[in-house]
């Protein structure tokens, strides 16, 4: 599409991602067919020349287009679409606006508002419950829509004409100007849209509802994919169904018993290893308190464990005259730690024990643990308990 530019400033981008503001320029152009964002609906992407557009929104009634590079007020560009984009959004559009529509015929549920999603889309449906036999009629109705080649067609209405009052809308924003856009598929909807849609519901393909989801006040959201996103999400269960059979060594029909076997293993084994780690350390203990020479320090770390281990050998040998630094995780990495031993003593060291392990705690009672980032500096740790311990007058 040819056009011309009328306006450029310089603007910054706020990324969708979050992250630090793009700079770049704002323009307008004498008219566009990209759609800028509203009504539910993303905007399109595209070119200005070779210029790429990342962004377009709507100003009043102008599409406010930002690019990374200038552009010279008066002239003339070649403005293109991408295609694939923007069908997309068109499929999921007009399903939205067919889904809507029957919902409302059958059941009597009003939509109050939707968001088409970059993987899936949802509408809000004013209603607190939606039966799954509901949602598996109102999927097969809208497939025999699709079937039956329903025409989509757009038209324009001046602002006071009043055939306005018997179309479908939620209202018009504050700073709408000229006519009214109303999108009708023939026989079953005619709604007020700024949005694009395809020009036949076969051109959706198909539609699959995907379940309903608890939504808010008392309103149900309805999960649905329509066209090219339903082939794809097919393509996607596909790939992890061979993938399955293959790590599963079984058919499709048997994944779902082969996992559960699986995850009654698993946590057998899970059971039977932490019964042996209670038993290693209750041993660790006992061997530590079957010394002749009492210590005044204990430590110990082992990558295998969890809190639980570390409290039973605390609990073991006993705080009140020894401190203990245990933990347990991957000795380069991250893992969890517990100081125990004398109150006084604990409540002074714990979050200088935390701080050098980068990590964090909590404690009471002569115990503090948390969770460490540093697991390689344990060394620095112990050599701080040393020192403490060596500074400690006989008598306490």
């Amino acid at each position: 599409f040819t056009t011309r530019v009328v306006s450029c400033r310089a603007a910054e981008l706020q990324p969708e991602g979050g992250g630090e503001p793009v700079p770049g320029f704002q323009v307008v152009l004498e008219d566009t067919i990209l759609f800028p964002e509203g009504g539910g609906q993303p905007d399109d992407r595209g070119l200005i020349g070779d210029v790429p557009v990342l962004r377009v929104t709507r100003r009043g009634p102008e599409a406010v287009h930002f690019v990374p590079a200038a552009l010279e007020p008066g002239t003339e560009v070649l403005l293109s679409l991408d295609w694939e984009r923007r069908f997309d959004h068109m499929q999921q559009h007009s399903g939205q606006h067919l889904i809507s529509a029957i919902a409302e015929q059958m059941f009597g549920f009003k939509t109050t508002s939707w968001e088409l999603g970059r993987q899936r889309s949802v509408i809000e449906l004013d209603t607190p419950v939606v039966t799954a036999e509901q949602v598996e009629a109102l999927e097969k109705s809208v497939n025999e829509k699709i079937r039956d080649r329903v025409p989509v067609t757009v038209r324009e209405l001046a602002a006071g004409d009043p055939e306005i009052e018997t179309v479908k809308s939620r209202g018009l924003p504050d700073d709408h100007v000229g006519p009214v856009r109303v999108v009708d598929i023939k026989g079953i909807d005619s709604n007020m849209c700024c949005g694009t849609h395809v020009s036949n519901l076969s051109d959706l393909q198909v539609i699959k509802l995907l379940g309903v989801e608890k939504g808010k006040k008392n309103k149900t959201n309805l999960v649905f994919l329509a066209g090219n996103r339903v082939l794809k999400s097919i393509e996607q269960s596909h790939s992890t169904e061979k993938a399955l059979t293959s790590l599963l060594k079984n058919g499709p029909g048997e994944h779902v018993e082969a996992v559960r076997r699986l995850q009654s293993s698993v946590k057998l084994l899970q059971k039977n290893n932490l019964n042996l780690l209670r038993d290693i350390a209750v041993l660790i203990a006992r061997d530590f308190k079957s010394k002749p020479a009492p210590r005044q320090l204990f430590v110990l770390h082992r990558k295998e464990g969890d809190s639980e281990f570390m409290n039973i050998i605390a609990n073991e040998i006993g705080t009140e005259e020894t401190l203990l630094f245990l933990t347990v995780g991957d000795e380069k990495e991250a893992g969890l730690f517990l100081l125990a031993g004398p109150v006084e003593a604990v409540e002074n060291l714990g979050p200088r024990v935390a701080e050098l392990l980068g990590g964090k705690g909590a404690g009471k009672r002569g115990r503090f643990q948390g969770k460490a980032t540093k697991m390689s500096r344990r060394g620095e740790v112990q050599a701080l308990l040393q020192d403490f311990i060596s500074h400690q007058k006989p008598e306490s």
